[in-house]
Formats: structure tokens, C-alpha cells, sequence
């Protein structure tokens, strides 16, 4: 099927196009426009133009285009779920439950909107004068949204910056990623049939040679939301200038484990936040750092477990699926062969066919080794061992991420004192790293990110303050 962009409210070709394959056999799954420069000045222009009119409307207005659009998305799950599971190899269960939880995203950021409210401040006595002071502070729309999303979680992802975006008062260009960019258009569908306004959202695919750079440092850009790897976060700092950026990038997200744990409950939650969708997710776990006493027992626990882990077809819902391309699957294979060369213990077997990898888990992994420090994204597990906590907490600091840690331990003092040390963005007590709930904060500092997400927290990033002071 050749599929289309949005712009104007018409679904429009490209003179050139680019083909989707599935990871999963290379199977064919349509094709998507590859755009120009010149057609990416024609979207941008028609967002502007829809601008005013769309800020003009209220909230309530606004929001009854997202309730509809989550309406046809819950309705559509089972086919979005397919495309997506072939496109980007994820598990169909878990991709139809993408596409129904982005339905509730969708819901929440409108709902929110709704309690998006501006507020009076009486200027009271904080100087002479000032009690005669009165300001009324809005939220303004910041103008046209870029919203940049990652192939991991092409529907949720895209939703969780468009939303937001839209019931705010913003329009929005939409840049799905080539590798799930159709699933990323069939969210595009939903609000189109919708009847979200011409204009105001607007979507543009094509080659990152041609349009990447040019939609970012483009003068109609009023703001840029992209998800994605650090070392192209950093580029979009840079060409962004002074204009607002809200980043979501990359993390080493770290499982600490002290020995008063629940050992159990510690390596069936590491399983999970390692190992689901094939280690794939910025908030994966992707480093244990143990206690030397405990750490065998551990070890022991984790190997047993992801023994268990089942590989092989998405539509057979396993575990471990294939990598979404094979320039991923190298470099995960690049980190295990390095691993092994400087002497780090596989507790599993290592194999790879194609873009499937086994899932690896390494003991007594060094701090010398690239595992220890690099952000895999796919299926392997160092595990690190340490003399106490202190030295967990140093080794976890020592990291160019800072998105995410998990703290297993019975001694809640001991897990806050830890949580207020580690330089991350989110701590989690006794359970895995993950996004969380969607109401919920979602930040990143050092390399790992810049601003905060989650529904509120989005829209007031992509919303201004204007403050209008009265003398009375």
C-alpha cells in the first residue's frame, strides 16, 4: 500500500518514496512518501496558517477533536496492533495495547487541558506600592509544535507529544520515524477522521539526509519534542538556537541490589524492565550493580529466569523478537564479543540469527568492559558486583545517562537515602525502571534528556507564560 502525509487536511504523494520492510522476514508493508524541502515549506505553511484560528478555540473546543480521535484508535486496535507488530517486531499483544493505551493518553491530555488554568497574583506587600499591583498570568500556545518520535513505540510515543501539543493551543508537524512510520500515519488517520481542523496537524516522512537538519533548524519552528538518541539530542540542541526543546534520549538505567532485598522480587522485576521488547526501550534496565554478598544468589536467580524467556516470531507473542534492523543487532553483538574477550561470564548461551539475538546475561562484568558504560538496546544483561552501596551509587553517578535507577532493598531509609544520591531523573523503589503511568513526571538530566514530560508537565512545556499586570 503507498501511504500518504496529512498537510492541509489532504492526504498527498511524493514524487519519491521510501519502501517499509518488516524486521521480522523483510516482508514488504507499503510505502511512504519521501518529501522535498519544498514540500516540507508547504506543511510548515499551512500549520501556520491554522494557527490562529485553532488558539482562538477553547479548551473544550479543542478537546473534543482528541476524544474522537482516541474513540477511532480504540476502535481501530486490532489493525493499527498488526502493522505495528510487523513493523517494528514488537509482540502483537503488546502492540495492540500500545494503540489502546495511546487511545487513554489521548483521553488524560485532554481531560487535562481541561484544568489548565491561568491565575491571578495580587502583588501584595512585597514592596511599596505593589498592593495596587494585580497580574493576570495566562498559558499561550508556544505556535507550530515539530513532534519527533522513535520506532519503538510509534503510536504511543507520537501521541504522548501531539496530544499535549494540540489541547494546549499549539499546531503540530509530526516526523514519525521511517522504521514505523506507518503506524505513526495511521495515528495521523485517527485525528483526520476526527476532524481535526485543516492544517493543524500536519505530517512530513522522508530521508534524514534530506528533511532531518532542514525541519529542525527551520525558522517556522517555534518549539521541537523529539525522543531519540542522545547523540542526535545534542545536534538538535545545537540547531535549535534559543528556541525551547523538550529531549527525551538515551539512558543506562541501573537495578541496585542490597543484600537485605527480596531476591526473588528483585530478578523477576529485572527480567521484566530488561528484556521487554527485546531490551528496546530507553528505560530498560540495562546494568545490575549487586552487592558481592547476595550477588551470587542473584546471578543464580536472573539465569534461571531468563531461561525461560521464550524468542522467536512477534505473532507468536515471545519474549525476545528480532532487533529492528541489523546495524542494531551488530553493535549489540559488538558489545558481547567484547564483553567476552575481556573476560566477563555469560550465564546464557550466546546465538544470533539475522536480527535475533538470544538474550545474554554477563556476570562479573568490569568496569573496563563497553557493556558496563553503553546503552545496548536490544537483549543483554551485564551484571556488576560491588563491595557496598556506597560504590553503587559512585558507578551509577559515573554515567554520561541520567534517565532512570530501580533500588531494591527492605530498608526504606535506605532506599531514600540512595534515591537522593543517584543523578537521575526517576528512582524507583523496589520495582523496575518504566515509563509509569502517564499522569506521572518523565525526565531525564545529563545526557539522558532536557525538560519534563507526562501529560501536565507536557503541556505546561509546550505552553508560555504571559503575565498582564494591572495598576488599579
Amino acid at each position: 500500500m503507498k501511504y500518504q502525509n496529512l498537510v492541509n487536511g489532504e492526504w498527498v504523494h511524493s514524487a519519491k518514496e521510501i519502501t517499509i520492510y518488516s524486521p521480522i522476514n523483510n516482508e514488504e508493508l507499503g510505502t511512504v512518501p519521501a518529501m522535498s524541502q519544498e514540500e516540507v515549506d508547504i506543511a510548515m505553511e499551512t500549520a501556520k496558517n491554522a494557527l490562529e484560528g485553532w488558539r482562538n478555540l477553547s479548551a473544550v473546543e479543542r478537546a473534543k477533536y482528541l476524544y474522537k480521535a482516541a474513540d477511532i484508535l480504540e476502535r481501530d486496535k486490532d489493525k493499527i496492533g498488526e502493522i505495528l507488530a510487523k513493523e517494528v517486531a514488537k509482540g502483537h499483544k503488546a502492540a495492540v495495547g500500545e494503540v489502546v493505551r495511546t487511545a487513554d493518553l489521548i483521553r488524560y491530555a485532554a481531560d487535562e487541558g481541561l484544568r489548565t488554568f491561568g491565575e491571578i497574583v495580587e502583588g501584595g506587600s512585597f514592596e511599596a506600592g505593589s498592593n495596587r499591583k494585580l497580574a493576570m498570568v495566562r498559558r499561550e500556545p508556544m505556535g507550530l509544535v515539530l513532534a519527533i518520535a522513535p520506532f519503538n513505540y510509534p503510536v504511543n510515543l507520537s501521541a504522548s507529544k501531539i496530544a499535549p501539543a494540540l489541547i494546549g493551543g499549539n499546531v503540530v508537524l509530526f516526523k514519525p520515524p521511517t522504521q514505523g512510520s506507518i503506524s505513526g500515519l495511521l495515528l495521523i488517520k485517527a485525528f483526520q477522521e476526527a476532524g481535526i481542523p485543516a492544517g493543524v496537524l500536519n505530517s512530513v516522512t522522508g530521508k534524514g539526509s534530506e528533511i532531518g537538519d532542514y525541519l529542525i533548524a527551520h525558522k517556522a519552528v517555534d518549539f521541537i519534542n523529539f525522543t531519540g538518541s542522545t547523540p542526535v539530542g545534542r545536534k538538535i540542541g545545537e540547531l535549535a538556537g534559543m528556541r525551547p526543546i523538550l529531549l527525551e534520549l538515551g539512558g543506562k538505567d541501573a537495578a541496585i541490589v542490597a543484600a537485605d532485598a527480596d531476591l526473588e522480587k528483585a530478578a523477576k522485576d529485572i527480567i521484566g524492565g530488561a528484556f521487554s521488547y527485546s531490551g528496546q526501550r530507553c528505560t530498560a534496565i540495562k546494568r545490575v550493580v549487586v552487592v558481592e554478598e547476595v550477588a551470587d544468589k542473584l546471578a543464580n536467580l536472573i539465569q534461571e529466569k531468563v531461561s525461560k524467556l521464550t524468542v522467536g516470531d512477534p505473532f507468536d507473542n515471545a519474549d525476545i523478537t528480532p532487533l529492528i534492523d541489523t546495524k542494531s543487532a551488530d553493535f549489540v553483538e559488538g558489545l558481547i564479543n567484547d564483553a567476552v574477550e575481556k573476560g566477563a561470564k555469560a550465564l546464557t548461551p550466546i546465538k544470533r540469527e539475522g536480527n535475533l539475538l538470544w538474550p545474554v546475561v554477563f556476570d562479573n562484568v568490569s568496569l573496563d568492559m563497553q557493556i558496563a558504560w553503553e546503552e545496548p538496546f536490544g537483549p543483554v544483561l551485564p551484571i556488576i558486583r560491588v563491595k557496598d552501596l556506597d560504590e553503587a551509587v559512585k558507578i551509577c553517578n559515573e554515567s554520561e545517562y541520567g534517565l532512570q535507577s530501580s533500588v531494591f532493598t527492605n530498608d526504606f531509609k535506605k532506599a531514600f537515602d540512595i534515591a537522593t544520591r543517584l543523578e537521575v531523573g526517576t528512582v524507583h523503589i523496589n520495582n523496575k525502571t518504566q515509563r509509569g503511568p502517564d499522569n506521572f513526571p518523565f525526565l531525564g538530566i545529563k545526557g539522558s534528556g532536557a525538560g519534563v514530560q507526562g501529560i501536565k508537565y507536557s503541556i505546561e512545556s509546550m505552553t508560555r507564560v504571559k503575565s498582564i499586570v494591572f495598576d488599579y
